[in-house]
């Protein structure tokens, strides 16, 4: 029944096995299949183990020495443990497990509705349970018990007003505007990672946990003790890797819209900026500068001379990042091709279209290696040695017309199985690409990510969303959440994606409070389709009305302006930042609680944040609000920055929101106070 090998602890019983190893410090991984053998993936522990923990076997013998006699009556108390630092994990005769802290305070323990077990409920429910599906996959379950206390943070980016994901149930799935990041951190002093990238689900309810995936092979998951957060969020990076060093291009301003249709369009608008002398560090060329989805290069017509453009940009000091979507059309160059060797992804049934947009797409397999090396030698050959070295891989879920994930099948296994990863493999293949060809910093602007995204590079923004309060309100959150959940590079719209007239002074309101939230992000970017919709005569696609900091009227112009000039101010600040995330895996921002734990309040703030070592940022949140309250963490002396006020940290107090200011206070001891000298 019970095994060690190698460090690991075994359980096999009635068809089922389970492994529990020690992966990291103060960490344990657990798999369990009904299969022969567990599989080769470690999904987003990818990265080479090598860790051994101390295993001990407990055998319950009766009196002729015959081991599991009783084990029918649930008498039996025969068990194996094993310890990694301050985890411990145990797994008794019936197959339950349990986590300890070094303490053997109980951090977490699966949820058995049987006689035989603790509870002695007849009701028959396990803790992991395995519905056969086709050939070697199950439709799995695994339940822990619930703590009423606990807090859940992380989880990714869903588009919901609750931080605390206590209570919620949650899709494992990617969707635009919704990133499936399977990683928690418990106030009970634990994190979690869903090592599996099955579509499924996951209810943290207030009577027990349950996850699901509809189609895998085998449950796998990691279990973390530290004693805070930031110990928690630090292993775990370790983990799944941390990002690379931020480029000093990520520090400034980026320019953005829907969509600069010609190349002369995108140089009026650089020049714009440069004769006003404000810095912009990246302008972006977005979607359709293609001549078909799936040819992966520039329209001769409309951009005639791209080396000398990005000359001219570079000039001007801004690089050129530009769109890259995963869709090939059946009109494209390269669709016969791909479709001969295997690269795109396949439907189960009906007609192979996964998406429609300007003509009718499939997606390319980028769970398969050689087509993610086939795509970029495509993106190498008609972008990177042309100048054009930054990408935007937008539509990276992928974004189905229609999410029926049952019906896709990629090179891993089908999209219920594996389909969660794929944007992970996306932004890998583009990482790989851009360090092999000497970039050793790798900036990849993508709109989903999975666990482990973060090593290649990914800074995922907030996809499609709405502009209005209440949709800004929910990104404060999203943004805090994916900190957690292990992707510190994340942006938003600036001033959201849908749905706002340049013209509209309530838009107009709500953009400057949008702003002053971009410039304390960990990238500041513009970016919007803006109405009225701009049609062009003989293409499929228009474009959305202007988008520049200038487009919004004069008060709003003025204020940008001082926001992209502070944001320049800050470059020490945000390099010092971005070292941290490189060298700790400590998100640039992130909750209260990660600074402050042993202060209760600090768990309950969703709306305010730090920003780095020294900042804390109240964003303002409610159209025609001119003030806000604001929680300040116990422990520190706070200064307002724009009026040098202290005030002692464990207070809520209201402070002046004017259009032109975001409160923001510092540490008293904040070398860094001088940044706001000169914002007036």
């Amino acid at each position: 029944m019970f095994q060690e090998k190698n460090g690991k602890l075994y359980y096999i019983c009635d068809g089922e096995q389970v492994c529990i190893e020690a992966w990291g410090d103060n960490a344990l991984r657990v798999r369990g299949t009904r299969n022969r053998r567990f599989t080769e993936h470690d999904w987003a522990l990818d990265i080479p183990n090598g860790k051994e923990a101390c295993v001990r076997i407990f055998e319950d013998q009766d009196a002729n020495g015959t081991a599991y006699a009783n084990m029918y009556m649930g008498e039996d108390k025969s068990y194996g443990e094993i310890q990694n630092g301050r985890l411990k994990a145990s797994i008794n005769a019936n197959g339950v497990v349990t986590f300890y802290k070094e303490s053997g305070e109980i951090l977490l323990k699966e949820n058995w509705r049987r006689l035989q077990d603790e509870i002695s409920a007849p009701l028959n429910i396990y803790g992991r349970e395995y519905v056969p599906q086709e050939g070697e996959n199950y439709k799995i379950s695994l339940r822990f018990l619930a703590n009423d206390q606990e807090k859940i943070y992380g989880m990714g980016q869903y588009q919901q007003t609750q931080m605390n994901m206590k209570g919620c149930m949650l899709e494992l799935a990617q969707r635009n505007s919704q990133v499936s990041v399977p990683f928690y951190i418990s106030s009970l002093g634990y994190g979690f990672l869903w090592n599996n990238p099955a579509v499924g689900s996951v209810f943290f309810g207030m009577n027990g946990t349950e996850w699901r995936a509809e189609s895998t092979k085998q449950i796998d998951y990691l279990v973390i003790a530290g004693d805070t957060p930031a110990e928690i969020e630090e292993n775990y990076m370790e983990l799944t890797g941390k990002a690379p060093l931020m480029p000093e291009y990520g520090l400034g301003f980026w320019q953005c819209k829907l969509r600069y249709r010609t190349q002369e369009e995108l140089l009026q608008v650089a020049r714009r900026y440069y004769q006003e002398k404000i810095p912009v560090d990246v302008i972006i060329a977005d979607f359709f500068h293609w001549t078909q989805e799936g040819d992966f290069r520039f329209d001769p017509k409309y951009w005639p001379d791209v080396p000398a453009m990005c000359k001219e940009l570079e000039e001007m000091g801004m690089k050129l990042m530009v769109s890259v979507w995963p869709t090939v059309d059946y009109r494209s160059e390269n669709f016969a091709e791909m479709k001969e060797k295997g690269y795109l992804i396949q439907c189960e049934k009906g007609v192979r279209i996964s998406m429609l947009c300007g003509g009718n797409e499939v997606f390319f397999d980028a769970t398969n290696p050689e087509a993610r090396k086939f795509v970029w030698d495509k993106i190498k050959k008609n972008y990177w040695e042309k100048g054009a070295k930054l990408f935007w891989l937008d539509v990276a879920e992928p974004e189905y017309t229609t999410y029926q994930f049952d019906n896709y099948r990629y090179y891993l296994g089908t999209n219920l199985e594996v389909g969660n990863s794929y944007p992970k493999f996306y932004t890998q293949g583009f990482f790989e690409g851009m360090t092999e060809e000497g970039d050793q910093q790798p900036v990849n602007l993508v709109r989903s990510a999975w666990a482990g995204s973060a090593r290649y590079g990914a800074l995922v923004w907030s996809g499609d969303i709405v502009s209005s309060f209440e949709c800004f309100n929910r990104q404060v959150r999203a943004g805090l959440s994916m900190a957690i959940a292990g992707i510190p590079w994340w942006t938003t719209d600036i001033g959201g994606f849908h749905g706002a007239r340049g013209d509209d002074p309530e838009f107009r309101e709500l953009f400057l409070r949008w702003f002053a939230y971009g410039c304390f992000s960990p990238v500041m970017r513009l970016h919007g389709n803006r109405n009225p919709q701009l049609d062009f005569e003989g293409e499929a696609i228009g474009s959305g009305s202007p988008n520049e900091i200038w487009s919004f009227g004069e008060e709003v112009f003025q204020i940008c302006k001082k926001y992209i000039a502070l944001r320049e101010h800050m470059r020490p600040y945000m390099r010092e930042q971005m070292r941290l995330v490189h060298e700790k895996g400590t998100p640039v921002m992130r909750p209260y609680f990660y600074d402050y734990p042993e202060d209760k309040k600090a768990w309950e703030v969703e709306d305010s944040y730090l920003f780095g070592t020294d900042f804390l940022v109240a964003p303002v949140l409610e159209a025609g609000a001119r003030e806000r309250e604001v929680y300040l963490p116990k422990g520190e002396v706070w200064i307002d920055v724009w009026t040098g006020e202290e005030r002692n940290g464990g207070e809520t107090i209201t402070v002046s929101a004017s259009l032109e200011k975001i409160p923001v206070f510092a540490k008293k001891e904040s070398e860094y106070l001088e940044i706001f000298d000169n914002f007036s």
